[in-house]
């Protein structure tokens, strides 16, 4: 295949891995509208639900994301300039950052179900109306944000294994430029959650 057939093929990857996280936008965007419209009709008991999350757990998998965006982004620098092991150290930290952040993740939930906080419980449903809706909408965004996290995981694997087995190199990253995309959207979705879930106030 020749160079300028590789340009089409990885152009036409870019524009599909965009339209693709385009795609993933509308649907948290969906999510997000939804969140607006029952805080107005609810704000007083939104702003109770946002009290009992624990603004510690959603910092430090802030700070998670945020670090391993940064990271995958290395990564792809590093490959661009042909130091494997760097991109794969590198890529590697992203990999455990993820694994940390859904760590994390399990024991807020774990937490969340010890105190009868979860859709269908008997202490929401004896809360006013809105405080189950707000839980709702609580673990179904960062549950759906969650299995996105470990799809990116697996991808950022997968890649992982090419870069050692040198399939991907400096004159290829397509494949992980785009991984790279999927993991920023990842992050950004997080950064919309983390202030109206955890800073509602």
């Amino acid at each position: 295949m020749n160079s300028t057939a590789q340009h089409h093929d990885a152009e036409g990857a870019k524009l599909g891995m965009w339209l693709f996280l385009f795609s993933e936008l509308l649907l948290f965007g969906g999510l997000f509208v939804l969140f607006a419209v029952y805080l107005q009709r609810y704000p007083l008991q939104f702003a109770a639900g946002g009290r009992e999350l624990s603004v510690a757990f959603g910092t430090v998998n802030t700070v998670l994301l945020l670090t391993s965006s940064m990271t995958v982004a290395l990564a792809l620098e590093a490959l661009r300039r042909n130091r494997r092991r760097l991109c794969e150290s590198l890529l590697g930290f992203t990999l455990l950052a993820a694994l940390l952040f859904l760590v994390n993740k399990g024991f807020e939930w774990h937490a969340k179900f010890q105190h009868d906080l979860f859709p269908g419980s008997a202490t929401l449903q004896q809360a006013p109306p809105g405080r189950d809706v707000f839980f709702g909408l609580y673990y179904l965004t960062t549950g759906l944000h969650g299995l996105h996290v470990i799809i990116g995981g697996v991808i950022l694997a997968w890649i992982l294994a090419l870069v050692r087995c040198d399939r991907i190199n400096g004159a290829s990253p397509t494949v992980l430029e785009n991984g790279a995309l999927y993991w920023h959207l990842v992050d950004i979705i997080w950064i919309f959650i983390f202030p109206l879930y955890y800073l509602l106030l």
